[in-house]
């Protein structure tokens, strides 16, 4: 059979056609076989790339791309839907060498930045201000930040925690946290971390917990200050359930009058930690210049100041560790009364203010007459 010259055309078209259509089904079957191992983008050598919070997969193939790390965001996003993962980015600051490819690009950013974790240490004792220094320095939050969630009333009440700020909750530890992370995202794991220990602590003790409960209207709230106070006073260990004790004997006995715990680190924290809460500072405390003089041992205006204030200060003055809250559930039971510094790390106890004295002469005054006790 004889075919018409516009038959064979038309054939013709249709068979070049097929053949065009089919090479470039067979390109675009390779190009996405190769895909994941192919390496793009204009970036060479060192790249660091910011995946914020709650960014889905298209932001994070265009933040990639426009790091340089690689081309056409769309099929990068594409690719991560067929691997099922593109809801699984994990947010963090990447530190990568380019050129990757889209297939380790995906498998890190499901992995997550794990390596980019910092570990911070808190110190038994350090308030609130100095711990947001320490997250600041890190690189972890900003120290205004953390304060103002510190202080946060609706923040701290979520948190079930009894004051107005978080002073007293954050457990001194080792910390690993990401970069540039919220002050809530940083709290929350101090705070935890405290309960947990506080629990543990408070199952050990019931016993003498109750006795606190019972014999001075002790709650948790009031434990915890307690607590923060024998943590600013002795950093030995074996001094702490002496020092507790001392002061809840203060506390209890009918016979030592006024109950006033006179005790220096009240002040201290009255006159620098605490007008950043308050928002206001007394008179006597705007004349701190790093001593307590008379001026600041006779302020009633400094709601902290433990020698003109009876009994506890308004809340923790720091934030105390472990063994500073085992100390005041579990004081030692000694009889002292007072306490001196005896300027090796140590401390002279006595039961009676005349011994107080003579402690004071001996140990702080170089033999001089004792004036005036002041503890």
């Amino acid at each position: 059979m004889i075919r018409s010259a516009p038959m064979r055309r038309a054939l013709a078209v249709f068979l070049l056609t097929t053949l065009v259509g089919l090479g470039a089904v067979g390109w675009l079957a390779r190009a996405a076989w190769t895909y994941p191992d192919r390496t793009g983008g204009t970036a060479r050598g060192p790249v660091d790339v910011e995946i914020p919070r709650g960014a889905g997969a298209q932001n994070v193939a265009e933040t990639l791309a426009a790091a340089g790390l690689l081309e056409q965001p769309t099929i990068f996003r594409l690719y991560a839907a067929q691997r099922g993962v593109a809801a699984r980015f994990k947010a963090g600051r990447y530190h990568l060498q380019a050129p990757v490819t889209p297939r380790q690009l995906v498998d890190l950013m499901v992995k997550g930045a794990a390596d980019d974790l910092v570990a911070v240490t808190i110190p038994e004792g350090k308030n609130v201000i100095e711990i947001a220094e320490i997250f600041d320095a890190a690189g972890v939050t900003p120290k205004a930040e953390f304060i103002a969630k510190a202080a946060d009333a609706t923040f701290v009440r979520g948190l079930e925690l009894p004051g107005p700020t978080i002073e007293g909750y954050l457990f001194p530890d080792t910390y690993r946290l990401r970069p540039h992370s919220s002050a809530e995202r940083v709290l929350v794991p101090l705070v935890r971390r405290h309960r947990q220990v506080y629990e543990e602590l408070r199952a050990t003790h019931a016993a003498s917990l109750a006795h606190l409960r019972q014999a001075l209207g002790f709650d948790d709230a009031r434990v915890v200050t307690l607590a923060s106070i024998v943590e600013k006073e002795t950093g030995r260990p074996e001094e702490r359930p002496r020092v507790a004790q001392l002061f809840l004997n203060r506390l209890l006995k009918p016979s030592f009058q006024p109950k006033r715990l006179q005790t220096d680190p009240t002040i201290i924290y009255g006159c620098t930690a605490a007008p950043t809460f308050l928002g206001k500072i007394s008179a006597a405390c705007q004349q701190w210049d790093g001593r307590i003089r008379r001026i600041q041992l006779d302020d009633v205006d400094n709601p902290f100041n433990t020698y003109t204030h009876e009994g506890l200060p308004p809340g923790p003055i720091a934030n105390p560790g472990r063994a500073a809250l085992t100390a005041v559930m579990k004081p030692d039971g000694s009889p002292y009364l007072y306490f001196v510094a005896r300027n090796d790390g140590l401390h002279q106890f006595s039961t009676t203010l005349a011994e107080h004295e003579a402690a004071v002469v001996k140990y702080q005054r170089g033999g001089k007459p004792f004036v005036k006790a002041t503890k």
